[in-house]
């Protein structure tokens, strides 16, 4: 039997689309069905490896872990990982393809279609219920001709569609209106209702609006959801977190430098849910100051990246305040940053040489193919102010191009023992030298005793009580986040009207 579907469209990017689809997967998992989320294609640099060690979309992780499955590639079969202004890695299934620019992905992304049917009819084969999620806009009529992700993907999978506006914006009312009227005739048929998200103050003030907008399109708003404050995954550099804001005063101040090409940046979003314990992101040398904590974060255009920390006179900054004392973290392309120099023989990116900022003794050689695993860390024996962590484990993955060996005779030990989920042999991986680490491992503050050893450190360095440290572990924290987005959701939706577009389908 196929799954019933239904899909969420927005009319802008960050319109809430992936939380209300989050929210529809937690709360058709609640009522007892089997549920999967699906989105064709993703552009986005935070990327997850699955247990199979494919690549995809943390969109759609997310969305997995709210429908209580495990994530699978099959749910964003085409990952899109920009490497510049006009570029990306196009990501198949979870494996790379190749760099292509917007034209040349344009003139083949048709031979892509089969392949996203087929990822759709296996998902569907094996649920009740699929949760599609669109890309941006579906009124970009420069965009339409092959369209996969919008109403396209609406069409391949039959299945009815919600559009939501978000009026913490301003002009809800106009970009619901023309985002449905830009659209084809059969395609209008096609959409059973609107959802105005974010919204602030008395319902009931919108009334008269909800009424024009219906008759003026001839679609019923099935929902108003409210501002919400939920701790879950964002979408890459659509994402509050990355603002560029002022230390907090009395809290631990963890820095993250911005990179342009920022990955992975949900790294560090576990550390803000410890008290005491504040995340920013650095843009300019003058914002740094003088944080207690220091990270340089993984990027997909490593060789660009350090370009940039050089221009921007953040190396400076950088290595000035790791000769303060205080610790400081590179993960992934950060960790290649704080080396000695990169080598890009084979051209991944690009080609050439660079010099790193030279904190850590580790040469680093790009190699063509990816690395892509799933790991458990147990970290090595520090000193400095790094002692504490010693010892403490930790999950993760590894999602990198490029091979870092420490320098002979450096004064420098790995970062951690690693043992791969996928039966390889152990290895080291990693430096720390001094006051500073640099680690592949992507997650690390999710699970094990490395984050609450890091966030006692730091608290403990501040003369901050740890005392009411949360206890449960991020998995249950991110369970009991999914759990207040389905609350809230199901409150604000019209719920039978929603399981009514559900069952009559297209």
């Amino acid at each position: 039997m196929t799954a019933k579907a239904i899909m969420v469209l927005g009319t802008t990017s960050d319109a809430g689309k992936s939380f209300v689809a989050a929210a529809l997967c937690r709360i058709f998992a609640q009522d007892g069905y089997k549920v999967a989320p699906f989105k064709s294609q993703n552009m986005a640099l935070n990327s997850y490896i699955t247990a199979e060690g494919l690549e995809m979309g943390r969109a759609q992780v997310m969305q997995a872990e709210a429908a209580g499955v495990e994530p699978s590639v099959l749910m964003n079969p085409i990952l899109l990982k920009p490497t510049g202004d006009m570029g990306s890695q196009v990501i198949v299934l979870g494996e790379v393809q190749g760099d292509l620019t917007a034209r040349e992905y344009y003139a083949v992304k048709e031979r892509l279609r089969p392949t996203i049917q087929e990822a759709y009819d296996k998902l569907a084969a094996e649920n009740d219920v699929i949760v599609l999620e669109g890309a941006g806009s579906p009124a970009e009529i420069n965009l339409k001709q092959n369209d996969f992700v919008n109403m396209g993907m609406a069409a391949m999978a039959k299945a009815p569609v919600i559009i939501v506006g978000d009026i913490d914006r301003g002009g809800v009312f106009a970009s619901l209106y023309g985002t449905i009227k830009l659209l084809e005739p059969e395609e209008q048929a096609m959409v059973k209702g609107t959802v105005i998200n974010r919204f602030r103050g008395d319902v009931t003030l919108l009334d008269s609006g909800l009424d024009m907008l219906r008759d003026l399109t001839g679609v019923p708003v099935v929902g108003v959801i409210p501002y919400m404050h939920v701790d879950l995954d964002d979408e890459d550099s659509l994402s509050y977190r990355l603002d560029a804001i002022s230390p907090t005063a009395g809290m631990v101040d963890v820095a993250v430098v911005g990179l342009p090409h920022i990955s992975n940046f949900t790294d560090f979003n576990p550390l803000g849910r410890f008290p005491g314990i504040a995340v920013r992101y650095v843009y300019k040398p003058e914002q740094l100051g003088n944080p207690d904590f220091l990270v340089v974060p993984g990027s997909k255009n490593t060789m660009g990246d350090l370009a940039w920390v050089r221009e921007s006179g953040l190396d400076q900054a950088i290595c000035a305040y790791a000769a303060s004392g205080k610790p400081v973290l590179g993960v992934c392309g950060g960790f290649q940053i704080l080396g000695l120099d990169i080598a890009d023989p084979d051209g991944t990116e690009g080609g050439g040489e660079a010099k790193g900022l030279g904190l850590l003794p580790v040469h680093t050689v790009f190699r063509g193919a990816k690395t892509r695993t799933r790991v458990t860390a147990t970290t090595g024996t520090f000193g400095s102010v790094l002692a504490p962590l010693s010892g403490t484990t930790l999950d993760g993955y590894e999602i990198h191009m490029g091979v870092s060996t420490i320098e002979e005779g450096a004064d420098a030990v790995p970062f951690a023992t690693l043992t791969y989920e996928d039966g390889r042999p152990q290895a080291t991986d990693g430096c720390v030298a001094g006051n500073v680490m640099g680690t592949y491992c992507h997650g690390l503050m999710e699970e094990g005793s490395f984050p609450a050893a890091l966030a006692r450190m730091l608290c403990e360095a501040r003369g901050l009580s740890c005392d009411n440290f949360p206890t449960m572990s991020f998995r249950a924290y991110k369970n009991q986040q999914y759990d207040l987005l389905a609350e809230t959701v199901r409150a604000s939706l019209d719920m039978n009207a929603i399981y009514k577009i559900l069952k009559e389908g297209l």
